[in-house]
């Protein structure tokens, strides 16, 4: 059984260990935060705290700590090792920071990380996290329902799909200079329009309560809890919508191993490993591992998108 409850959790819940500020005592301090955490870790661009209220689909499973989180990351950007995005993404500045939003909408525009943090209402979500690599996390994110951001841009009726691109700065992101790239830059993901449009689907701007840090995609990632992490693309510059559906760096890389869906099924293997079964980050080397669930437990509020499909087919 999917571990969900309702009503919504209360917030001290979710952000136990933190008393929250007013929004505006964080904007004040906000501009400064590149320049006051210059030649600091990464971890340090954080700690501002964020007023937010409990969000839906909160799973009741005890949360992974923030430095479980913020120390073991995929972020290829910052390289391959699940500790480089920590050692080196403080050199990434994220502020002024806006997202170019367009293709097939009536009102093009941007979205400015600060009307982001003082416009809409943020969200207290904790949600699982599945890597494809069959490890876990349990998340306290904060975060914003993705259709509330992107309704006021007015998408044409015949747009079908939402596609996101990661900021290229390789001055900063050491992975994006390597002599032999890990990857093509830009970083490009993308989601089928109801899909992004779900209210499951968040873009966040913080974890445990406070601003995210660099290494976990800061200042605004996409998290679709559903899917595999690596859906869930960071460092968001821009938002187009299309008809057609578009390019998604894993599934260009290697078809085979990762499809465009990328929806967490634990009865579709990966070609090296199996699904069917998780390792809890934080649980110790020699934890057991847990069943991996079916669209990583979210099947009461996701399965009807995919009524009708092949879903090892589209994986």
């Amino acid at each position: 059984m999917p571990a969900y409850r309702f009503p919504v959790p209360p917030a001290s819940e979710i952000t136990p260990k933190h008393a929250i500020l007013n929004r505006r005592a964080f904007m004040a301090g906000a501009a400064g935060l590149a320049v006051a955490a210059a030649g600091a870790p990464a971890r340090t661009q954080a700690g501002e705290m964020l007023k937010t209220v409990a969000g839906p689909f909160s799973t009741d499973e005890t949360p992974n700590s923030l430095d479980d989180i913020s120390g073991y990351c995929n972020f290829y950007e910052f390289g391959t090792g699940k500790g480089d995005p920590a050692k080196y993404a403080d050199k990434l500045t994220t502020r002024p920071w806006t997202i170019e939003v367009g293709g097939m909408v009536n009102n093009p525009g941007a979205i400015d990380i600060e009307d982001l943090l003082t416009q809409y209402t943020l969200e207290d979500r904790i949600y699982r996290l599945r890597c494809v690599e069959a490890w876990s996390m349990v998340v306290p994110w904060v975060g914003i329902p993705l259709s509330s951001v992107l309704e006021k841009f007015d998408v044409q009726g015949s747009a079908k799909y939402v596609a996101f691109e990661t900021l290229v700065r390789p001055e900063e992101m050491r992975g994006q200079s390597s002599t032999f790239p890990i990857l093509p830059w830009p970083y490009v993901e993308g989601l089928r329009l109801d899909e992004a449009m779900h209210p499951l689907t968040i873009l966040a701007v913080g974890l445990h309560g406070e601003v995210l840090p660099n290494q976990n995609g800061a200042p605004v990632r996409l998290v679709v809890p559903w899917k595999y992490g690596f859906k869930s693309i960071k460092s968001i510059v821009s938002i187009r919508f299309t008809e057609e559906e578009p390019p998604a760096t894993w599934n260009l890389q290697n078809p085979r191993e990762y499809g465009f869906y990328s929806n967490v099924n634990p009865t579709v293997d990966h070609p090296r490993w199996s699904q069917a079964s998780e390792r809890r980050i934080g649980g110790g080397l020699f934890s057991s591992r847990i069943e991996t669930q079916m669209f990583n437990g979210y099947g009461e509020q996701v399965a009807s998108l995919y009524d009708g499909m092949d879903l090892k087919k589209y994986f």
